[in-house]
């Protein structure tokens, strides 16, 4: 993926720049276009966006559906993920817990938050902290999604030319 964090702060500059920015991150996962997410902050250990409550991602008490919920928060956890990782490191999900608490009746507010010195370690078990929040302050889904970082595969030396 192209350095994000950099992808986001040259288009954020731009007039609707956030929403550039959140179409072309559905572009690259397009599984996340199923719930619109609107990019509201992205940095190293942070990213923040917004699922709007509408139709398509409510269930059937009209509420907004907490897979739904579970698809921004980690919409979020990669794109934190992707602005934070040290570079010579990859990183895969390996798993997510969440509680749901409340319900969700309003547009949700998707966060997902890590520790600058988690990505620093020797454990490959990296957890990220998620949470969904509706707009009174509720958080509505909370909980961990789990990652393995570890180092790249090196490249093979070329062969020499004979």
């Amino acid at each position: 993926m192209t350095n994000v964090l950099d992808l986001y702060e040259r288009v954020t500059r731009l007039p609707q720049g956030r929403l550039l920015f959140s179409r072309l991150f559905t572009l690259k996962a397009p599984y996340f276009a199923t719930v619109r997410p609107r990019f509201v902050e992205l940095r190293p250990n942070y990213a923040e966006l917004v699922i709007r409550k509408r139709r398509r991602v409510h269930n059937h008490i009209g509420t907004v559906h907490v897979i739904a919920i579970c698809n921004g928060l980690e919409a979020a956890m990669g794109a934190l993920a992707e602005a934070t990782i040290p570079p010579g490191k990859r990183w895969i999900p390996k798993g997510m817990q969440v509680d749901y608490t409340a319900k969700a009746t309003s547009d949700i507010t998707c966060i997902a938050e890590t520790d600058a010195e988690a990505w620093t370690g020797d454990d490959p078990d990296l957890p990220v902290r998620v949470r969904g929040v509706r707009d009174d302050g509720t958080v509505v889904v909370e909980g961990v999604i789990r990652l393995w970082v570890t180092e790249k595969p090196r490249s093979p030396e070329p062969a020499p030319m004979s």
